[in-house]
């Protein structure tokens, strides 16, 4: 994973973490700006609502997900995106098993502890 002044990380350095919510996260990369997490979903698992101070982008990387940002409700499949803004409510349901890239600016400094 990259760390600081590392340009380069291999899927193999990260390792998998399970998630308070019953999924599993990996983080990629990260510097003090931004970060790139992928997460895991089985069939019906659920991000569950929440918000953060942090700017975060997200591509699904495989499956399909019911989103939720602000209230509004959409579903994105493979190769789709949304944003979610500063302070924002927002979750996530996997309709089938599923993978999310999500990258956050600053970095997500609860991921690293």
């Amino acid at each position: 994973m990259i760390r600081s002044k590392d340009i380069f990380a291999r899927s193999g350095d990260a390792e998998w973490q399970s998630t308070p919510d019953g999924n599993r996260r990996r983080v990629l990369a990260y510097t003090d700006e931004l970060m790139m997490v992928e997460f895991a979903f089985e069939k019906d698992g659920v991000g569950w609502l929440h918000s953060h101070p942090h700017i975060q982008s997200s591509y699904v990387a495989e499956g399909r997900f019911e989103v939720t940002i602000g209230g509004r409700t959409e579903t994105l499949a493979a190769g789709d995106s949304f944003i979610v803004p500063s302070g924002l409510e927002h979750g996530v349901k996997a309709l089938e098993k599923g993978r999310l890239v999500d990258c956050f600016t600053p970095h997500r400094a609860d991921f690293l502890a």
